[in-house]
């Protein structure tokens, strides 16, 4: 079984990562900010999921892109990364110093944002070129923490990138940050769990090829989906923060205003 994982957690863990590779070809993004929530009720180690979600983002981002870089908004693409590469560099130190506790509190507090945001069916919104630098640099620093930046990156270049480039786009983006943290992880010898990543691929590919074939569907009734998204993320990340202990969460919450 998956890493001593009983039957039952086994066949659940299938069913994320089958939910992963919808939402990652699905929206184009949010396939860790949506899946990563729900894996740490599994097993509550950021470090256990990350580098198997890396994997598969690499390969399925690469397997899509092999006859899409023709569509990709290069110029835009080399302006931003500047901005995402070093932040999303020390998120990814983050990551491996950071205590489990306060990764967990991270990962929910910031799912729990996105939810509200979703569930009432507001936007992150920039009209200003300060505010897209400032949410670039919030989204990279969070990417390399915990891979769940992409919807303040999303929020700026979507104004910027056609949406018929967009997701074509942010794949080459993604694809740049986990090589980032896979590369940081092979260096500070972090176990990347290659082999369960590999045996998860076949049922990630389910999702990805559904979503490959709602994605039109998706973008038609965006803000149904998002919304029915949004409640499911408030309710994870409640039940999760819940799950941690109050007394914990404060304390967490205390220690980075200190």
């Amino acid at each position: 079984m998956l890493f001593d994982f009983n039957l039952c957690q086994t066949l659940i863990v299938a069913g994320l990562f089958v939910w992963t590779g919808f939402v990652r070809t699905g929206l184009g993004f949010g396939g860790a900010a949506l899946g990563l929530p729900l894996m740490l009720f599994v097993k509550n180690d950021p470090r256990l999921w990350l580098p198997i979600i890396g994997v598969h983002l690499l390969f399925f981002s690469g397997l899509t892109l092999r006859t899409r870089l023709h569509n990709v908004d290069w110029r835009y693409l080399r302006h931003t990364v500047i901005y995402i590469i070093p932040p999303a560099i020390v998120g990814v130190f983050g990551l491996v110093n950071l205590p489990i506790l306060w990764l967990n509190a991270f990962i929910y507090s910031i799912t729990l944002f996105y939810g509200f945001i979703w569930l009432f069916n507001r936007a992150i919104e920039s009209h200003h070129d300060w505010v897209d630098q400032v949410l670039l640099v919030l989204g990279g620093y969070i990417a390399g923490t915990s891979l769940s930046g992409a919807p303040l990156m999303v929020a700026v270049y979507m104004r910027h990138v056609s949406k018929e480039k967009l997701r074509d786009t942010l794949f080459v983006l993604w694809f740049i940050l986990v090589s980032i943290k896979m590369t940081t992880f092979i260096t500070l010898s972090v176990d990347l769990h290659f082999l369960a990543a590999l045996s998860l691929i076949p049922v990630a590919a389910i999702g990805h090829v559904l979503g490959l074939r709602a994605h039109a569907v998706i973008l038609r009734n965006d803000v149904l989906f998002k919304r029915w998204l949004g409640g499911g993320l408030v309710i994870v990340s409640v039940l999760g923060l819940a799950n941690l202990g109050l007394p914990a969460y404060l304390k967490v919450a205390f220690s980075y205003t200190r």
